[in-house]
C-alpha cells in the first residue's frame, strides 16, 4: 500500500509544508509505511498527480493536504478508481468539508489518526463535467466565494470571517437576482433566483449549512432554490438560511431532490461555486454522479455526522 501526501504550499495563512513531512516520516518510521510527499504547483495540479498515482492501479491511499480547493482536486483526480481511497489534512483557511464529520474534525489534522481508518464511498456531484464533494451553488453564494479569496489573506478575519465580509461587499455593490431558466428533471420553468445550490453535503461558506438533511452517501442530491427577493429581504432571511432553517423562510426558499438541475441564462454568465472553486458559463447542468469516490478517516467517523 502506499502513502501519498499530496500538499499545496499556498493553503491558508501559512505553508504547512514541514508539518505535513514531519507526520509522513512518523508514519514511515513508526509504521514502516511507504510514504510520500507531493507538492503542488500550480492550480489543478493536485488532480494531475492523484489521477496519474491512481491510473498504476496499485493499492493507494492519498492524504489532500490543503483547503477545500485541494480536496475537490483530489477528488476530481481518484473519482471512480477502486484500487485508491483519499482523505485529508486540513491547513486550508475554511475547510468546509470537514465540518460535514462534527467533532471528528479535529482527528483529521494528524495522520496518525487516518492510515490505517476505514474507507467508505461518498457521492460526488457532476458539474458540467467536474465533480464537486459537498454543494454546487449559483448565484449570491457563488458570487461570495468567488469573491472570498480578496478578503481571506487579512490577518484580521477568519475563514467565516472572510465570508461575511464578502456577503457584506456583495449585498452592497451587486444585484442579487439573476433571471435564469431552469430546469428539475425535465421540468422547465423561467424566473428571476438570488441562489440555487445543489447539495450532497452540508457545509460551505465559512460554516452555513443551506440543506442539514444533506447525506454524502444516500444517492440523493438535495437542492435549494431561492427565489429573487429584495436585499432587505435577503438581509432579513440571512441568519436564518445559514442556520439551516430554510422551512422558516418558505415564502422564499424550497428544496427539491431532482436527479438533474440544468441553469441557463442568455444574458448574463452564471457564477458557479463547487467546493470553493468558481467558474463562469451560460449553461450549469449539475446531476448525480456515475461515479463514486472511496474515503478514508478515523475509526468511527461518520460523514453524515452533522445531519438533521
Amino acid at each position: 500500500m502506499r502513502h501519498v501526501f499530496i500538499i499545496n504550499p499556498r493553503a491558508g495563512k501559512r505553508d504547512q509544508t514541514a508539518r505535513i513531512y514531519e507526520m509522513a516520516n512518523h508514519l514511515r518510521s513508526a509504521h514502516g509505511l511507504d510514504c510520500t510527499c507531493m507538492l503542488t504547483d500550480r492550480p489543478g495540479g493536485a488532480t494531475e498527480i492523484a489521477r496519474r498515482l491512481a491510473e498504476e492501479g496499485l493499492p493507494l491511499r492519498v492524504y489532500a493536504c490543503g483547503g477545500d480547493g485541494t480536496v475537490s482536486e483530489v477528488a476530481n483526480g481518484l473519482a471512480g478508481f477502486s484500487n485508491a481511497a483519499m482523505t485529508c489534512i486540513p491547513s486550508g483557511t475554511g475547510n468546509d468539508f470537514l465540518k460535514n464529520f462534527g467533532l471528528d474534525m479535529g482527528k483529521f489534522r494528524d495522520a496518525e489518526n487516518l492510515w490505517d481508518g476505514p474507507v467508505f464511498p461518498l457521492d460526488l456531484i457532476d458539474c458540467n463535467g467536474r465533480y464537486c464533494l459537498t454543494i454546487a451553488c449559483n448565484g449570491i453564494d457563488a458570487q461570495v466565494a468567488e469573491s472570498v479569496h480578496l478578503y481571506s489573506r487579512s490577518p484580521f478575519l477568519n475563514g467565516r470571517g472572510s465570508y461575511l465580509a464578502s456577503v457584506a461587499a456583495n449585498f452592497l455593490l451587486r444585484d442579487i437576482g439573476h433571471h435564469w431558466t431552469v430546469t428539475l428533471d425535465g421540468e422547465t420553468a423561467e424566473g428571476d433566483f438570488t441562489l440555487i445550490s445543489v447539495c450532497n453535503g452540508r457545509h460551505y461558506g465559512g460554516g452555513s449549512i443551506p440543506v442539514p438533511e444533506a447525506r454524502m452517501d444516500d444517492g440523493i442530491l438535495n437542492t435549494i432554490l431561492v427565489r429573487k427577493i429584495s436585499k432587505a429581504a435577503f438581509a432579513r432571511m440571512f441568519k436564518i438560511y445559514s442556520a439551516g432553517n430554510y422551512r422558516q423562510v418558505s415564502h422564499a426558499a424550497r428544496t427539491v431532490t431532482a436527479r438533474e438541475v440544468r441553469i441557463c441564462s442568455d444574458l448574463e454568465e452564471i457564477v458557479t461555486c463547487l467546493d470553493g472553486e468558481c467558474f463562469r458559463s451560460h449553461e450549469v447542468i449539475i446531476r448525480l454522479a456515475d461515479k463514486r469516490l472511496n474515503f478514508f478517516g478515523p475509526k468511527g467517523c461518520d460523514p453524515n455526522a452533522t445531519a438533521r
